[in-house]
């Protein structure tokens, strides 16, 4: 009687086993990757028949986590599942039909209000802020993005607008990176005969998700008058658990043309030889401040992946990427910051790596299907 209840267990097993269901995830790059993919919420429904009620789990059987992005609409658009795969490697990971046990949000992102409008975000590793309408015409505007270091992966920014004394490190980072009449840590211009032009800060901001494993959001820009035309830009910002990079997906409108030049830029500190190295095609861009006022060292890096992009290295106060936006047609780049006593990387030549590794990761990115 034993031999047959267990061979009857063993069966049973196999048979839940033959008709389990997998998302398979396949690395092609020569790298390790941690990172989120994104499935289709109704593809991902129909293959699996689930609603919103479920659970991912890997080999180990260990719950992996996931988001269900919304896209600043009502109902899941897209399932972010954050996946950790070995250099061209094959995983699958097992999806249960038990919920998921609520996951710690890594990202985050506010309006400021209470800073002169500041535009705040942040995750595990990096936060960032963009500059609103209050700040405008006061002796501290600036005008690109700015960069907090961090060496927490605990969530900080409404902790040191709270306190206000985020110019000194209490053991979690602080803010020292200089913006000023530049374009700080990758942001955007536009570009003219008479050169560079500086947008007003933004005007409207809609936050699309914020977490746990995705935040994104989009700020909207008045019009700009360009040289007899009307410019105006949206931008669409996202970051992810873990990165260092943000995805920048930039709108531009020309009233009167199809094309509008524009620039990317990264501020210049004031060296002899900067330590900069700039890829194949002007596409990536990596820049190893020197240290200032005994604060430590940030990397700066900007990748735009499928762009003409040309290389202006010779203004005194920073490093632009001078390409072209098209009408009704996304124009897409990264920016990223590290900081070397967050001990993640600590080296220009570090970052460089780093830097190409993402580039790899954008032209390659990770394969799924479900099984």
């Amino acid at each position: 009687m034993k031999r047959i209840l267990l061979t009857c267990l063993i069966i049973v097993n196999c048979l839940a086993f033959s008709h389990a269901q997998y998302i398979v995830v396949k690395n092609p790059s020569k790298h390790p990757r941690k990172e989120l993919i994104s499935i289709p919420f109704q593809k991902f429904k129909e293959h699996f028949k689930v609603d919103t009620v479920f659970s991912i789990r890997d080999g180990n059987n260990q719950l992996i986590p996931y988001q269900l992005e919304k896209l600043g609409t009502d109902m899941p658009v897209n399932v972010l599942i954050q996946v950790e795969l070995p250099a061209q490697a094959t995983i699958k990971y097992k999806l249960d039909k038990d919920p998921e046990t609520r996951i710690e949000p890594k990202t985050f992102a506010r309006y400021i209000p209470e800073r002169f409008d500041d535009f705040a975000w942040e995750n595990d590793v990096v936060a960032f802020r963009l500059y609103g309408k209050a700040l405008e015409g006061r002796k501290d505007d600036g005008q690109g993005m700015d960069y907090w270091a961090k060496r927490t992966d605990k969530l900080i920014v409404n902790k040191w607008y709270k306190v206000e004394n985020y110019h000194q490190d209490n053991g979690e980072g602080m803010d020292y990176y200089t913006v000023g009449q530049t374009l700080g840590a990758g942001d955007v211009a536009l570009l003219s005969n008479k050169g560079l032009k500086f947008t007003k800060h933004y005007r409207r901001y809609q936050i699309l998700d914020n977490g746990p494993l995705r935040t994104s959001f989009k700020l909207e820009y008045d019009p700009e008058e360009l040289e007899g035309q009307e410019v105006k830009l949206n931008k669409i910002i996202s970051l992810d658990a873990g990165s260092n990079f943000n995805k920048i997906v930039l709108q531009v409108e020309n009233n009167k043309a199809s094309i509008t030049a524009i620039a990317i830029g990264v501020a210049k500190r004031k060296e002899g030889q900067p330590k900069v190295t700039v890829g194949q095609k002007n596409q990536t861009m990596a820049y190893w401040e020197p240290e200032i006022a005994n604060n430590g060292q940030t990397g700066i890096a900007v990748i735009i992946p499928k762009q003409k992009v040309i290389l202006d290295s010779g203004r005194p106060e920073q490093f632009l990427l001078l390409s072209k936006a098209r009408n009704d047609q996304d124009f897409v780049y990264y920016n990223a910051a590290v900081w070397n006593r967050a001990g993640k990387i600590t080296s220009a030549e570090e970052w460089n790596k780093a830097v190409e590794q993402e580039y790899e990761k954008i032209k390659k990115p990770l394969k799924w299907v479900l099984k």
